[in-house]
């Protein structure tokens, strides 16, 4: 049955019978192997990353476009002791690999 039988027959208004018509669903594809679930597909991610020595590591940050985590960050940093980052960052860069004067 056409669309337009479908309105004559049962007296829809063209628009309705006509919006069924635009939505298909895709049935080429149903001999391959269906799609899994998303936890099924992440699994089966992580497995192949295992098998290639590879873990998933989540982090959970701090948000910088928030106002709030930016006023913490900022008074933070007020507070350090200049003198004791100065050492930190020396002692950082002497014992560093990736350091230019450094053999290879």
């Amino acid at each position: 049955m056409t669309p337009r039988q479908v309105v004559e027959e049962w007296g829809l208004a063209p628009t309705l019978a006509l919006r069924t018509v635009t939505r298909y669903t895709v049935t080429r594809y149903r001999w391959r192997r269906p799609m899994a679930a998303p936890a099924e597909r992440m699994k089966m991610m992580r497995q192949r990353r295992r098998a290639r020595g590879l873990r998933e590591l989540r982090l959970v940050v701090a948000d910088p476009r928030s106002r709030a985590v930016r006023r913490r960050v900022a008074k933070q940093v007020a507070g350090l002791d200049l003198d004791r980052e100065r050492d930190a960052m020396k002692w950082i860069e002497s014992v560093s690999e990736f350091d230019a004067d450094a053999t290879r």
